[in-house]
């Protein structure tokens, strides 16, 4: 992007968008759709609940925890926009990324807003519209310990993992020919991590913080560096749309709230073992 652990290396679901398995932090079995939230703001999805697309799983971002609810950074983030629409509810729409940033999911009204550590820059805005920046980062070259690998020079001859549509994919296919070596494409994160398990490619590049939190739990692998691209994540909505631009003002407000109160810096060193380097601005 954004469970890189046994669990999650085996679930890589890309859906599409005629056939959306959806997974919800609490059940949502009423089965209505539309309908304005109880503070009488914009109109959502569904009437009982924020829904949220992301492709899961990117951990520590979002991910299914052993109970098989979505949690991380990004959920806490969208628990917070609900709260602030009236919503006690967070339904997940998992489904592939592309159909996220190209704006897809909107036009077929299947989400109020997507998450998933997603990078703005000007060819997304093109399609989508994007929250006030939460989070800053950086892409990141993993690899095994014992491969000698050390920065992108070393990989001549070699095989990168990158995941489909991503920074992580543009920053390695731009330095592949300076560099000399190959780029594997994988769906997802978990496939990509699995990639570099197996041997079937010799490194990946994605963003820092899911790479981070693999190596942390796996010694045998590491961060061995990364590069200052001064990436910053955003919320996605309905590009120019009165009603999407209600939601994503609900989200900067409790965005914002939460860097006041204190329960964004909670929140993050929760889930990255830190207080944060670099706090967001919120106007």
């Amino acid at each position: 992007m954004s469970q890189l652990r046994s669990p999650l290396l085996g679930y890589a679901a890309v859906v599409s968008l005629t056939a959306l398995a959806l997974a919800a932090c609490g059940s949502n079995s009423s089965g209505s759709t539309g309908g304005s939230n109880p503070s009488g703001g914009p109109q959502l999805v569904s009437s009982d609940a924020l829904t949220v697309c992301t492709h899961l799983s990117y951990k520590p971002f979002e991910f299914k925890d052993s109970s098989g609810n979505v949690v991380g950074f990004d959920m806490d983030l969208a628990q917070n926009a609900a709260k602030q629409l009236g919503q006690s509810k967070v339904t997940i729409v998992d489904i592939d990324f592309a159909s996220q940033t190209s704006g897809a999911v909107f036009a077929a009204k299947k989400c109020d807003m997507a998450m998933g550590a997603v990078t703005i820059n000007d060819k997304r805005k093109q399609s989508v519209a994007f929250s006030t920046p939460y989070f800053s980062a950086t892409q990141a070259l993993l690899a095994k310990k014992s491969s000698n690998v050390t920065d992108l020079s070393s990989l001549k001859g070699k095989k990168v993992g990158v995941q489909t549509d991503t920074t992580g994919q543009a920053y390695a296919e731009k330095n592949k020919d300076a560099n000399g070596y190959e780029t594997v494409v994988f769906d997802d994160l978990p496939t990509e991590i699995a990639g570099v398990q197996s041997g079937r490619v010799d490194a990946a590049i994605n963003d820092n913080g899911p790479l981070l939190d693999f190596a942390k739990s796996n010694p045998d692998f590491a961060v061995v560096k990364e590069f200052d691209t001064g990436e910053q994540y955003g919320f996605l909505f309905q590009k120019d749309d009165a009603n999407a631009a209600k939601i994503k003002d609900a989200f900067n407000a409790a965005l914002k709230k939460s860097i006041q109160d204190g329960s964004y810096k909670d929140s993050y060193k929760k889930w990255f073992g830190s207080d944060p380097a670099v706090m967001p601005t919120v106007s």
